[in-house]
């Protein structure tokens, strides 16, 4: 799929510079997400947060099993929607 992450760098603060498999890339601030919820509450913690890895196309924490979504990290870092063939819903 083409909005799969294939490169993953710190990029500071809560920021992640992303490199997709179409070739797009950008930088998403994480802190929104975990500001949204617990769920990502541990990743405030900065050296929990930069200890990510690219696990089946998407940036995860395994210390914590939190992973973001690969098409939600795509919308905010390219500013596009992810769309799946044979759907006419976006995928947000």
């Amino acid at each position: 799929m083409y909005f799969e992450v294939k490169e993953a760098r710190y990029a500071g603060k809560y920021q992640i510079q992303l490199l997709f498999e179409d070739g797009c890339s950008g930088v998403v601030d994480v802190m929104k997400f975990i500001e949204e919820g617990t769920a990502l509450a541990p990743l405030r913690d900065p050296s929990l947060f930069k200890a990510f890895s690219i696990e089946y196309g998407t940036v995860v924490w395994k210390s914590h099993s939190l992973d973001i979504a690969p098409e939600t990290l795509y919308r905010e870092a390219i500013g596009k929607e992810v769309t799946f063939k044979n759907q006419t819903n976006a995928i947000a």
